[in-house]
């Protein structure tokens, strides 16, 4: 009797199991072909749209290479302290950035934000590679008009890790880093746990790997309760660092995107920017 129970089951089994491996299989490949559309959200914006902020900026169009232009904003402070290279998050286009990066004009610095390929009104091929070269274009043109001494880099999100990587190749004055992740493998790993992400993502942005490298002042700033970035990530970076000159303010109540909603933000900012 048990023989013939075990037959019956079987078969179940065996078609429980191929479903699962059918589903796992299709999810890997998911993982693997739209990591772009679940890593960057961005949106276009009409070549000929007109930015309007409250401080004055000149809009720049700067050509990396043959068949990609970056549009940047790059807002004038009346008395600058330096000018701050900021690096947004994954979702929107400068015509928000660019009102998130009037705080540090209206602490009179001037700053220059970017668009990533693909968001805005920039052009080109979407690449790891081609983020990083972006980064040290926008770097390079500073150079022609700052001292290096004067640049403070910035990070937010998606963008720490381009910002450390920058900060590893030059000597600015300053890395800030705002919600920032050890790496996307392991920010991957920890969404997705049954799956190969190593094997299937062509992002990494190994932050870690680019803070070994970073010798000016660091500081590191997140939200004890952000549920896009988990803390965790945040502070195995912080202990993967060498630099002794790096800072880490945890904001508890903070979540990923409304830091700047607590006074321990701002003071911080005061103190980093003056």
């Amino acid at each position: 009797m048990s023989f013939i129970q075990q037959n019956k089951i079987n078969p179940r089994l065996k078609k429980i199991l191929y479903i699962l491996l059918g589903l796992y299989v299709m999810i890997s490949t998911t993982l693997y072909f739209l990591q772009e559309e679940m890593l960057f959200l961005p949106t276009v914006l009409a070549q000929d749209y007109q930015y309007q902020f409250e401080f004055p900026f000149e809009e720049l169009f700067l050509k990396t290479e043959e068949q990609a232009v970056i549009n940047a904003l790059h807002f004038k402070a009346e008395s600058p302290k330096g000018i701050i290279l900021y690096f947004h998050g994954n979702a929107g286009d400068l015509s928000r950035w660019g009102t998130v990066v009037e705080y540090f004009v209206a602490k009179d610095y001037d700053v220059l934000v970017m668009d990533y390929r693909t968001y805005g009104k920039s052009t080109g091929t979407l690449s790891e590679n081609a983020l990083y070269k972006d980064a040290q274009f926008c770097y390079d043109y500073l150079k022609e008009h700052y001292k290096e001494s004067e640049i403070s880099i910035y990070g937010r999100s998606l963008g720490t890790g381009i910002a450390t990587y920058l900060a590893s190749k030059n000597h600015p004055k300053q890395l800030i880093l705002e919600t920032p992740y050890y790496s996307l493998i392991d920010i991957a790993q920890k969404r997705f746990p049954i799956f190969p992400v190593k094997q299937l993502l062509r992002y990494e942005l190994h932050t870690y790997d680019f803070l070994k490298n970073v010798t000016c002042p660091i500081t590191l700033i997140h939200g004890k309760d952000d549920d896009v970035i988990p803390i965790e990530s945040a502070e195995k970076l912080y202990r993967s660092a060498s630099n002794e000159n790096l800072t880490f303010t945890i904001i508890e109540g903070g979540s990923h995107n409304n830091l700047s909603d607590f006074e321990a933000y701002h003071n911080l900012m005061d103190k980093v920017l003056n």
